[in-house]
Protein backbone atom coordinates (compact mmCIF):
# COMPACT_ATOMS: atom_id res chain seq x y z
CA UNK A 1 0.00 0.00 0.00
CA UNK A 2 1.04 3.53 -0.39
CA UNK A 3 -0.65 6.29 1.23
CA UNK A 4 -0.56 10.39 0.73
CA UNK A 5 -1.21 12.95 3.16
CA UNK A 6 -2.19 16.58 2.59
CA UNK A 7 -1.91 18.73 5.76
CA UNK A 8 -3.36 22.37 5.58
CA UNK A 9 -2.31 25.46 7.39
CA UNK A 10 -4.95 27.30 9.27
CA UNK A 11 -6.48 29.53 6.33
CA UNK A 12 -7.87 33.04 7.30
CA UNK A 13 -10.80 32.39 6.63
CA UNK A 14 -11.60 28.51 7.72
CA UNK A 15 -15.40 28.69 6.97
CA UNK A 16 -15.05 29.29 3.31
CA UNK A 17 -12.34 26.85 3.73
CA UNK A 18 -14.38 24.12 5.06
CA UNK A 19 -17.61 25.09 2.63
CA UNK A 20 -15.85 24.79 -0.71
CA UNK A 21 -13.35 21.93 0.52
CA UNK A 22 -16.46 19.58 1.59
CA UNK A 23 -19.28 20.86 -0.80
CA UNK A 24 -16.72 21.08 -3.94
CA UNK A 25 -12.87 19.91 -3.28
CA UNK A 26 -14.03 16.20 -1.68
CA UNK A 27 -16.72 15.39 -4.55
CA UNK A 28 -13.88 15.95 -6.99
CA UNK A 29 -10.45 14.19 -5.06
CA UNK A 30 -13.79 10.94 -5.21
CA UNK A 31 -13.27 11.21 -8.70
CA UNK A 32 -9.57 10.59 -8.56
CA UNK A 33 -8.87 6.72 -10.13
CA UNK A 34 -7.37 3.90 -8.31
CA UNK A 35 -7.88 5.07 -5.10
CA UNK A 36 -8.69 2.50 -2.46
CA UNK A 37 -9.50 4.72 0.45
CA UNK A 38 -9.81 8.46 1.67
CA UNK A 39 -10.25 10.07 4.59
CA UNK A 40 -10.02 13.35 5.84
CA UNK A 41 -10.53 15.16 9.51
CA UNK A 42 -11.05 19.01 10.62
CA UNK A 43 -10.42 17.59 14.05
CA UNK A 44 -6.52 17.82 13.70
CA UNK A 45 -4.43 17.62 17.03
CA UNK A 46 -1.03 17.09 17.99
CA UNK A 47 0.66 15.41 21.13
CA UNK A 48 1.84 17.98 23.87
CA UNK A 49 0.99 21.20 21.87
CA UNK A 50 -0.87 22.74 19.48
CA UNK A 51 -1.57 21.02 15.97
CA UNK A 52 0.47 23.18 13.22
CA UNK A 53 -2.51 21.60 11.06
CA UNK A 54 -6.07 22.95 9.94
CA UNK A 55 -6.87 19.86 7.89
CA UNK A 56 -5.52 16.46 6.74
CA UNK A 57 -6.74 14.38 3.85
CA UNK A 58 -5.47 10.94 3.10
CA UNK A 59 -5.67 8.79 0.35
CA UNK A 60 -4.36 5.06 -0.12
CA UNK A 61 -3.00 3.10 -3.48
CA UNK A 62 -2.05 -0.10 -4.32
CA UNK A 63 1.31 1.15 -4.78
CA UNK A 64 3.40 3.87 -5.59
CA UNK A 65 3.04 3.85 -9.61
CA UNK A 66 -1.04 3.87 -8.95
CA UNK A 67 -0.59 7.20 -6.89
CA UNK A 68 1.66 8.52 -9.50
CA UNK A 69 -1.22 7.65 -12.42
CA UNK A 70 -3.47 8.82 -10.10
CA UNK A 71 -2.20 12.14 -9.80
CA UNK A 72 -1.08 12.35 -13.31
CA UNK A 73 -4.62 11.83 -14.38
CA UNK A 74 -6.93 14.55 -15.79
CA UNK A 75 -9.19 14.44 -12.33
CA UNK A 76 -6.06 14.23 -9.88
CA UNK A 77 -4.94 17.70 -11.76
CA UNK A 78 -8.59 19.20 -11.59
CA UNK A 79 -8.34 18.75 -8.12
CA UNK A 80 -4.61 19.98 -8.06
CA UNK A 81 -5.38 23.18 -9.71
CA UNK A 82 -8.85 23.47 -7.39
CA UNK A 83 -6.40 23.90 -4.25
CA UNK A 84 -6.11 27.62 -4.74
CA UNK A 85 -9.96 28.11 -4.64
CA UNK A 86 -9.78 27.21 -0.90
CA UNK A 87 -6.64 27.73 0.29
CA UNK A 88 -4.22 30.56 -0.41
CA UNK A 89 -1.52 28.98 1.16
CA UNK A 90 -0.26 25.44 -0.47
CA UNK A 91 -0.21 22.78 1.48
CA UNK A 92 2.43 20.03 2.39
CA UNK A 93 2.24 16.99 0.79
CA UNK A 94 3.97 13.79 1.68
CA UNK A 95 3.37 10.29 0.33
CA UNK A 96 5.38 6.98 1.66
CA UNK A 97 4.69 3.29 1.14
CA UNK A 98 3.62 1.50 4.12
CA UNK A 99 4.95 -1.14 5.76
CA UNK A 100 2.46 -2.98 8.04
CA UNK A 101 2.42 -4.87 11.24
CA UNK A 102 0.70 -7.34 13.04
CA UNK A 103 -1.39 -6.26 15.49
CA UNK A 104 0.12 -6.85 18.68
CA UNK A 105 -2.56 -9.10 20.87
CA UNK A 106 -2.59 -8.44 24.81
Amino acid sequence: MHKALVLYSTPDDPDHFRDYYVKKHLPLAARIPGIRRLGYSFDVQALGGPSPWFCVFEMEFDDGAAMGAAMGSPEGQAVAADVANYSPTPPTIVHFPVAELPARRR
